[in-house]
């Protein structure tokens, strides 16, 4: 009776083939990055570019206009802090059009903080990890994420990496949920005063050797938390990390892109 049962079953339309039939219509949802370049969105704001001819000498309007003084402007020259950088476009509006504006360009992860710091003409990317690293790291690396405070929203672009469309596992990235499982630690958040000690307990109970990574401004700078007297602007008194990744928050390819880079799956 069982073939005759199961026959029915697929006639009917039960549950499983309801299932197997609506994955079917879906097709395949994966992004096919870093193969293919991914389409941004007509609003994403990504890193900022300065017009050839500079500015005029006396303009700091958009050094005025931004919340958290990533920009220092003055002699026709410009400089941004794309750490303190919240992608707010506040500055752009400030200027004369065109002058300084936010491209759709979302590779912006660099190995060094001072990286992070550009002219809008030049800028350094990521690198991969060091030969010795990437032996042990390069094929699985495993990321235990501690939130220090965050507002959720680096924390979501993160998270979203585990779905179908970014499929995060495919390049031998996962979260844990212990630091004992971990290869390093990924922080977000502006990581406040209560959060500080339960950070620092988790990043020395992963064994080493050990790397950690920064996610958005507020990990890198603080944000826009800057300055407050209940955070540590950011965790950076933890020591230097191998991966800062810019934004209020960064797209979920920015973040990928800089993990693709750090274990040698994308070139410079």
């Amino acid at each position: 009776m069982e073939p005759l049962g199961g026959l029915l079953a697929v006639r009917r339309g039960g549950p499983m083939i309801r299932a197997l039939l609506a994955r079917y219509r879906q097709g395949y949802r994966t992004i096919r990055f870093p193969g293919e370049p991914p389409v941004m969105p007509a609003r994403f704001q990504g890193r900022p570019s300065v017009r050839p001819d500079g500015c005029p000498d006396d303009c700091a309007k958009c050094a005025e206009n931004c919340p958290t003084e990533a920009i220092k402007a003055g002699s026709g020259t410009v400089s941004i802090d794309l750490g303190r950088c919240l992608f707010c476009g506040r500055c752009a509006e400030a200027c004369a059009p065109g002058a300084l504006v936010h491209t759709a360009e979302y590779r912006i992860a660099t190995s060094d903080r001072e990286d992070l710091v550009t002219d809008g003409r030049t800028y350094r990317l990521a690198r991969s990890l060091e030969e010795s690293c990437l032996r042990l790291f390069g094929r699985s690396l495993r990321l235990r994420s501690v939130s220090a405070g965050g507002c959720n929203g680096c924390e979501v672009e993160t998270a979203v990496l585990n779905t179908v469309v970014y499929d995060l596992g495919r390049f031998g990235i996962q979260f844990v949920a212990s630091p004992r499982h971990a290869d390093g630690i990924l922080i977000t958040g502006p990581v406040t005063r209560n959060m500080s000690s339960a950070l620092v307990r988790t990043y020395q109970a992963i064994p080493p050797p050990k790397i950690m990574i920064l996610v958005g401004a507020c990990a890198i700078s603080g944000g826009p938390y800057r300055g407050h007297p209940e955070t540590r602007d950011g965790a950076e008194f933890m020591g230097p990390a191998v991966l800062y990744v810019p934004g209020c928050p960064p797209h979920p390819l920015t973040i990928l892109d800089g993990l693709l880079r750090l274990i040698g799956r994308i070139k410079p």
